[in-house]
């Protein structure tokens, strides 16, 4: 068996991963660099558990799949033929992962060197939990708010008007800008980047909904949680450098809005009534309307501008 020992963790190859304590995801597309320095990351891990890595490749053009295989040969790599969406790849991990407990980790996180193995304990000893995150941060050591109440009509109308931009206060419940980050505390939903799932969890509620291609798999997965009799907790021990959407700075302004409210309107057809539904059907067309005039106008004059829309 060529596995991996590093730091006391061993990384365990395909085919060996049965006994794995932690299957680490992550999705790659077009992030070759970042994602090999995630799993250098990955590789100064301390404790005492086995882990499998599995890399989700959607179709990148920079060689990802190449390097990984050239670098880390204990690493398990699944190749998409297109860009397949975040959820569908984490799924297709998930299917072949054999660890007892799963991470999905973006690759544009670096793991501090304990956050596998406390992520592991907390896991074994919270049965009653299934989705843990952790206290992220950017490189300058600025908290980053990871943790989000439900998303409501309200909040996410005034994401689409841009209100927070005349009053950040509109989204201070949403953001819950009063949330404590340095206590362990039950919440609502936590970002995906760094998203822990307890085994028995994952066999009750199986994978992420494959319909949200970017954007709310996260807090829909979490909803499912909360609904089925779950926890969801915030453990910030648990901690990881997060350098805050790297590979959305790969999506125009269009494709980031028309996905963002496909999903926003997908998430809402699940959990909230029909005429709320409604309301955010009639907006989107005007809405992707003035998206597509900005991004015009910006590659009419050569200004390369992209975002990310806040959830």
């Amino acid at each position: 068996m060529n596995s991996t020992t590093n730091g006391c963790i061993t990384w365990l190859p395909p085919g060996h991963a049965d006994q794995a304590d932690l299957g680490v995801l992550t999705v790659g597309w077009n992030v070759r660099d970042l994602l090999l320095e995630n799993i250098e990351a990955l590789l100064r891990s301390e404790g005492s558990i086995t882990a499998e890595l599995i890399v989700i490749d959607n179709h990148s053009r920079d060689r990802t799949v190449e390097a990984v295989r050239e670098k880390f040969s204990f690493a398990r790599v699944l190749v998409n033929e297109k860009n397949l969406g975040f959820s569908f790849a984490n799924n297709q991990g998930m299917a072949v992962a054999h660890a007892r407990h799963i991470l999905l980790l973006n690759p544009d996180m670096r793991v501090e060197p304990n956050a596998l193995q406390k992520t592991v304990e907390y896991l074994d000893t919270h049965p009653d939990v299934a989705i843990v995150g952790g206290q992220l941060s950017t490189p300058e050591g600025m908290i980053v708010k990871s943790v989000r109440h439900f998303a409501t009509l309200s909040s996410q109308l005034a994401i689409l008007l841009k209100l927070p931009h005349l009053s950040p206060a509109t989204l201070k419940n949403y953001l819950w800008n009063d949330f404590d980050y340095t206590r362990e505390q039950s919440i609502e939903a936590v970002r995906g980047s760094y998203l822990a799932i307890q085994g028995a969890a994952r066999q009750s509620l199986g994978g992420l909904d494959p319909r949200f291609f970017l954007w709310f798999e996260d807090m829909d997965y979490c909803k499912q949680a909360i609904s089925a009799g779950w926890k969801v907790m915030y453990v910030p021990t648990i901690r990881a450098i997060d350098l805050v959407g790297q590979s959305f700075k790969q999506v125009n302004l269009y494709t980031s809005q028309e996905r963002f409210t496909r999903a926003l309107i997908l998430y809402f057809k699940k959990w909230h009534p029909g005429w709320q539904v409604w309301i955010l059907k009639i907006l989107r067309p005007p809405l992707l309307l003035v998206a597509w005039i900005v991004e015009f106008c910006l590659r009419l004059f050569g200004i390369k501008k992209y975002r990310r829309v806040e959830t």
